[in-house]
Parts: structure tokens; sequence; C-alpha cells
């Protein structure tokens, strides 16, 4: 796949705390096996990143009836299409930094309350994103060229 199509780094958002609002950056730290700096998973055991596409949000909109915020999802990489890996093992690389997926990430009751009724079950999987383990450390920004496989 040549660079120019390759998806790219769309959106970035972070949250300082569980319930507090994400806030939108330009670009973020990544720290391998640590997570992004100044985001509440810094420093979990495994979810250092969730990644979401644009593609999967419009269609979760749609079936909503309404667009969706991308900083309303709580994910904190938005790329400007997919796929995004899913398959625990696999890998993925945003600019210089390598990720590896975890798991699925599981949409939340709390999609409803930020986003409205029904938000939760139109981001059902895939649509609500991956999470992902960093395995090495760089700054990602909006912009970053993403490589799959």
């Amino acid at each position: 796949m040549s660079s120019d199509d390759r998806p790219r780094v769309a959106a970035i958002h972070v949250a300082p705390g569980r319930r507090l609002p994400t806030k939108a950056v330009d670009s973020v730290e990544a720290e391998a096996g640590v997570g992004l700096v100044g985001d509440r998973y810094h420093g979990a055991r495994h979810r250092h990143v969730t990644v979401q596409a644009l593609d999967d949000l419009a269609a979760a909109a749609a079936d909503l009836g309404r667009p969706i915020d991308p900083g309303l999802t709580r994910r904190n990489v938005t790329l400007d299409r997919g796929p995004i890996p899913t398959r625990p093992g696999e890998r993925m690389r945003i600019g210089d930094v390598e990720l590896e997926v975890v798991r699925i990430a599981a949409p939340c009751r709390l999609l409803d309350d930020w986003l409205g009724p029904g938000a939760m079950k139109a981001l059902r999987s895939p649509r609500g994103g991956t999470v992902f383990r960093l395995l090495g450390s760089g700054t990602i920004s909006v912009g970053d060229e993403v490589v799959t496989g």
C-alpha cells in the first residue's frame, strides 16, 4: 500500500480522569508499556491507547440518526478511515510508535449519557474501536500515517 493510500490520524483525545471530558490535542507523547501522557489510562497495565475510525463512526451515526463527535466516544486516537486491527497480537504503527492489539473496545454505558440514547448499541463491535498496548515510545500527532499488518 502506498503512503497516499494509508489511513492517517484525524484526531487525538485525552481525558485526565475517568468521568472527565476528553480534550482534543494536536499530539501526545506515548510511553512504551505505560500509555499516553496526560490520559486517564497512563500507567494502566494493558489499556494504553484506544483507536477508532471515522468510517465506523459514520456508520454508527447513520444508525443513531445524528452525528457522533469523535471526542465524545472517549477513544484516544481517531483515524480518517479503517480498518483497524482487532485480533489480539496484531500490530499497527502510528508514525514511529508501534502498538499491539489487546482486545476490541467494548462500548460502555457512559456513551448513552455522553451521546444520547442508543449510542452504546450503535457503537457495538467493531465500531467501538480497539484497545492497544504500546510497544514503542514517541509522539503521535494528527496527520501521522498509519501502517497496519
